[in-house]
């Protein structure tokens, strides 16, 4: 099983996400009731929608992570999937995208816009990402 079915397993359990096709129509998404929280694309790489304040807020901390990328401008962030600790990691942030959902201002706009970062991103392997 790959850290991405793991990660998905984990999640669908949870009684706030419902799982479906993803929006950008590559993979399975997982939502709440007011946005598509989560979309995994392969078995690695999985996005993660968060809000604009999420990511102003976290900036420095997901920018710091070698299994995150951010993409200037997007409210998803992309998660690489390596091992367990990225999956915990991507399962406490999903608990960050749910709250920043519920309590997202209405000035923010909502999920979809500009869209996920799948094919946006490209995630080398952490042993590769320091070579040249």
């Amino acid at each position: 099983m790959t850290p991405a079915q793991r990660a998905f397993e984990r999640l669908q359990a949870w009684p706030d996400l419902f799982a479906g096709p993803a929006s950008c129509g590559t993979g399975r998404a997982l939502r709440s009731v007011r946005d598509e929280i989560v979309h995994f694309h392969a078995d690695r790489d999985v996005d993660l929608h968060l809000t604009h304040r999420a990511i102003q807020r976290f900036r420095y901390d997901l920018g710091g992570s070698t299994a995150i990328r951010l993409v200037p401008g997007s409210r998803w962030v992309t998660v690489h999937l390596d091992c367990d600790a990225d999956v915990d990691l991507l399962l406490s942030l999903v608990s960050i995208a749910l709250k920043a959902h519920q309590s997202r201002p209405p000035t923010d706009p909502p999920s979809g816009i500009p869209g996920c970062n799948f094919r946006r991103v490209t995630v080398l392997p952490r042993s590769a990402a320091g070579e040249i």
